[in-house]
């Protein structure tokens, strides 16, 4: 039950962050901001580990396969696409389509069990659950 609401709260903090990045793009550019908006995630994360984890960066540097230690350069890329798409469409429009491409892709994963995750069986349940998002999209645009 945890899980679910602290997945809540994810939804809940990406959607006001998209907003806040939005606006400090408004008044810098889109790199200055993505640079700020990372430097303070690094500043509260180093600060975080240091008064809880003090695990070594050497176990970070020997995780295998090597690619998956690029997740921060995929975060600047997803600070920098949910800036331009709220921009553009504004922040329900935007999140609605960030949150169904986030369940299509999560599902792929799943199903073909890539990146080392548990491959799942296919359900028609789930792809149902995906199409009927992607209606509820199409209605609240329209």
């Amino acid at each position: 039950m945890i899980g679910f609401f602290i997945a809540l709260l994810s939804g809940a903090l990406m959607s006001v962050q998209g907003v806040f990045n939005t606006k400090v793009t408004e008044n810098s550019s889109m790199w200055a901001a993505n640079v700020f908006v990372q430097f303070t995630a690094f500043i509260v994360c180093f600060v975080a580990w240091l008064f809880t984890d003090r695990t070594s960066f050497r176990e970070v540097l020997a995780v295998e396969p090597k690619y998956f230690l690029f997740g921060g350069v995929i975060g600047a890329f997803i600070t920098l696409t949910v800036i331009k798409s709220m921009d553009s469409l504004g922040p329900a429009k935007a999140v609605m389509l960030i949150v169904i491409s986030q369940i299509i892709v999560a599902y792929i994963i799943e199903l073909f069990g890539m990146f080392g995750v548990e491959k799942q069986p296919f359900s028609w349940r789930k792809v149902l659950g995906a199409l009927v998002a992607i209606v509820g999209v199409v209605l609240f645009k329209w």
